[in-house]
């Protein structure tokens, strides 16, 4: 069981949420207008008259996000509606200079889909999509900068956005928190997407309420808000639940409204009270036709789908012999999964793993450095994984090799070969050495013959020592038990 039971006096109570995440698209320019869409300009440099509500401008739909966003409905695996209206939703705010958005409400472009997300214990479970419509985004209030006055920037004015809304089949934080994960990998995969949250280009509200267990009645919710990560999305859920069961054991009702979330407090605060649809006085935008895609249009985009994540773990689990949790942590970002894929081409896909997961990703880590910026390309990975495989050099030789090669970027062979770290096979050599080493020391002869077996151990390393770590192992112990037995 992954969802959270809440511990009342009265009854235990669980949690029923929903989210809504809108994804800014990707795309050069605006869903209905030419202003660029690029992220960090200057305030109020990527604005268009469109964009600025100037009066008698009319948009014009960018085909780019109408794409976008089919591919990722069907990456989500939802129906793709082929005719879907654009609508007016009517409100007043500073940072939105038409005084209405242009979304899309009763028809939207996509239908219902499901994720599938995996849990801590090891379970699956999956989510349900509602729908996914695309929209123009508002502008940003600034209010830090005067103590008397807002600012706006119209920068993100207009840029396409994906409302992607999921019904309401979250018990729990954790698989709140594990959906977002796997949408924002989704996304990336896709490259419909950044995912963002930091730079606000992908945000969630939280459609929270609860119930007493094993009733199917559903409460008045509260709607937290644009929430900007993960970890904030589950802390506010998490403390909506509770505070709705104190409210309720009291004797007390909800009412349905909406929460901002307080990152500093970890709580959720009153910010009104919520809207129904009526309010927003929906009706068909005016000035823009209904979309109808072709067949053939959204088989162009289907075609062109790239193997995504699950699909991926699935096969670097059959076909290369990872265990499940390596092939999701290999998984987790595109560039991640295609850089461990050119890096095992050709060689022990299970030992390139290992590699990757431990001292490549440790010297990354170590280096505050991307995948992108590293010193060691994947091939040179897998070259030295096979120096390994093949017996050329043993695993001690190997991380003296990986160290030299962060530094100087040379490939592992010509690192084995300037430096001399051959592995020696030769059994006349290694067996010379063994001998001598079983000469110098009788007493420790004698001490293992008399039952310390431990004593192997110490021989072994005696050996290597002496060969300054190019013996193979595998030889020196066949070899060293021979001869003490």
């Amino acid at each position: 069981m992954s969802g959270l039971i809440i511990k009342g006096n009265t009854c235990d109570w669980e949690i029923i949420c929903g989210l809504e995440i809108h994804c800014q698209i990707i795309s050069k320019s605006k869903i209905f207008s030419g202003a660029s869409t690029h992220y960090g300009a200057d305030v109020n440099e990527n604005v268009s008259f469109v964009d600025a509500g100037m009066p008698g401008m009319l948009p014009v739909l960018n085909e780019e996000c109408v794409r976008q966003a089919v591919k990722t409905g069907l990456g989500l695996n939802a129906k793709i509606n082929k005719h879907s209206v654009f609508s007016r939703k009517n409100y007043f705010y500073a940072d939105l200079p038409q005084g209405y958005q242009i979304t899309q409400f009763e028809h939207p472009l996509v239908g219902e889909g499901f994720v599938k997300i995996d849990l801590e214990d090891g379970s699956n479970k999956s989510i349900g999509i509602e729908r996914i419509h695309i929209e123009q985004d508002t502008g940003k209030s600034i209010h830090d900068i005067s103590p008397t006055k807002t600012f706006i920037d119209f920068n993100r004015a207009g840029v396409g956005l994906m409302e992607i809304v999921t019904k309401p089949d979250f018990r729990s934080p954790d698989e709140a928190g594990a959906f977002l994960r796997k949408l924002r990998t989704i996304v990336r995969y896709l490259g419909t997407c950044d995912g963002n949250m930091d730079e606000g280009s992908m945000r969630c509200d939280a459609s929270v309420s609860v119930r007493p267990v094993g009733s199917n009645e559903l409460r008045p919710r509260a709607e937290i808000k644009n929430v900007n990560s993960v970890k904030f999305v589950m802390q506010a859920i998490e403390f909506e639940a509770k505070r709705q069961v104190e409210i309720y054991e009291s004797g007390g009702e909800i009412e349905q409204q909406t929460r901002l979330f307080d990152q500093n407090t970890g709580e959720t605060r009153f910010m009104r009270s919520k809207e129904f649809a009526h309010d927003y006085r929906y009706f068909p935008e005016p000035d823009l036709l209904p979309l109808d895609l072709s067949d053939e249009f959204i088989a162009e985009i289907k075609s062109g789908l790239v193997e995504l994540p699950d699909a991926k773990q699935e096969r670097f689990v059959k076909e290369m012999g990872l265990t499940p949790y390596d092939a999701s942590v290999l998984t987790e970002d595109r560039e991640t999964a295609e850089w461990f894929e050119k890096a095992a081409k050709g060689h022990d896909a299970k030992k390139v793993a290992n590699w990757m997961m431990g001292d490549f990703f440790a010297m990354l880590n170590e280096k505050k450095i991307s995948l992108a910026e590293s010193p060691i390309s994947p091939e040179n990975l897998g070259a030295l994984v096979e120096l390994i495989t093949s017996d050329v050099i043993n695993g001690k030789t190997a991380k003296d090799v990986f160290a030299i090669m962060v530094e100087t970027g040379n490939t592992p062979e010509k690192i084995v070969e300037e430096k001399g770290l051959k592995q020696v096979t030769d059994t006349g050599a290694i067996e010379k050495i063994i001998d001598d080493i079983i000469a110098s020391n009788p007493d420790n002869v004698a001490a293992y013959k008399g039952g310390k077996v431990n004593l192997m151990g110490w021989f072994v390393g005696q050996v290597m020592k002496a060969s300054h770590g190019k013996a193979n192992p595998g030889v020196v112990n066949s070899i060293l038990k021979q001869k003490l037995d």
